[in-house]
């Protein structure tokens, strides 16, 4: 977005919803006393809301933008409000731990529409492979740091990053880029 001072072609969502999982992970990591936890997401979130703030910048269309931001601001308000005054105190840190898995879930799994578009047209340009890999080492290092502390919300919701970048592998591997038809960018 820097280097073209436009956010053609860059989708807004991806920013918004790993923001939200950040922001998550880091109130279990404040609830649970977890250092790594908090750190990590704590770079994560501030990381993702300076993206965020240079899509908004570079962006032509504030208005969905911002209309976006209001949302998930509006969630997350409302998903704190809900865990300090609705949930007891015993059962906070086991409703957030489901709550950031599932989150986590669905943001890993999210990449299953762009597989099946992968195999029909036999072209991985949608893949991004420094981005598989990202997540392979990411999941995989969650998966491993849960397993030590026991910790199934941290566990558990990690697999699906492994299990999807593995898929991914086997796409770049089996429609290798050279494979790739030549094609034209569409029109903005």
């Amino acid at each position: 977005m820097l280097a073209t001072k436009s956010v053609e072609n860059i989708q807004f969502l991806p920013f918004l919803t790993t923001d939200a999982n950040n922001l998550s992970w880091l109130g279990y990591g404040c609830l649970k006393g977890d250092g790594t936890v908090i750190t990590v997401n704590a770079i994560g979130a501030t990381l993702q809301t300076l993206y965020i703030l240079v899509y908004l910048y570079y962006s032509p269309a504030k208005r969905p933008v911002l209309l976006q931001v209001l949302l998930l601001l509006a969630v997350v308000v409302t998903g704190y409000g809900y865990f300090t005054n609705l949930v007891d105190t015993g059962m906070r840190l086991t409703h957030l731990g489901l709550f950031c898995s599932v989150f986590t879930i669905t943001m890993y799994l999210s990449p299953l529409a762009d597989l099946a578009k992968v195999i029909r047209s036999k072209s991985t340009r949608c893949l991004s492979f420094p981005l598989t890999v990202t997540t392979l080492v990411a999941s995989s290092s969650w998966t491993l740091y849960g397993l030590q502390l026991h910790d199934p919300y941290i566990t558990v919701p990690n697999v699906p990053g492994i299990v999807t970048s593995l898929m991914r592998f086997w796409l770049f591997q089996r429609y290798r880029p050279e494979k790739d038809k030549p094609y034209s960018p569409l029109p903005a």
